[in-house]
Order: structure tokens, then C-alpha cells, then sequence
């Protein structure tokens, strides 16, 4: 009997610390990508203002006609 309890008590003990883990892990997770988000955040191509800056010359050509 007292076997059997003490079995119980590890499986007990064992998931525990499986969710402990778990929710430390994900947690860490979670502020390494808020970490990461600023660095990744603004990713626009250098281009777009090129390409919008060409059709304002080319609205600006059409406009002269």
C-alpha cells in the first residue's frame, strides 16, 4: 500500500512539474518574441516610395496635356 502511494506521489510530482515547465517554457515563448518584435517590425521594401513617387510624376505629365 504504502508502494502504491508513493508511485502516486511521483506521477503527482511528475505532472506538476511537466505543467511548470510547460508554462515557463511557453511564457519565455512568448517574451522572446515580443523581444524580437521591434526589430522585426517596420520590414518594408525600399522601392514603394520610389513607385509611388513615379506615378505622382506620371499623374503630374498627364495632368500637363
Amino acid at each position: 500500500m504504502e508502494t502504491m502511494l508513493g508511485f502516486a506521489g511521483v506521477v503527482v510530482i511528475t505532472m506538476l512539474a511537466l505543467f511548470v515547465a510547460l508554462a515557463l517554457q511557453t511564457a519565455f515563448l512568448h517574451l522572446t518574441i515580443r523581444l524580437m518584435q521591434p526589430a522585426t517590425a517596420d520590414r518594408r521594401p525600399m522601392r514603394v516610395a520610389v513607385a509611388h513617387g513615379t506615378r505622382l510624376v506620371a499623374r503630374a505629365f498627364q495632368g500637363q496635356r
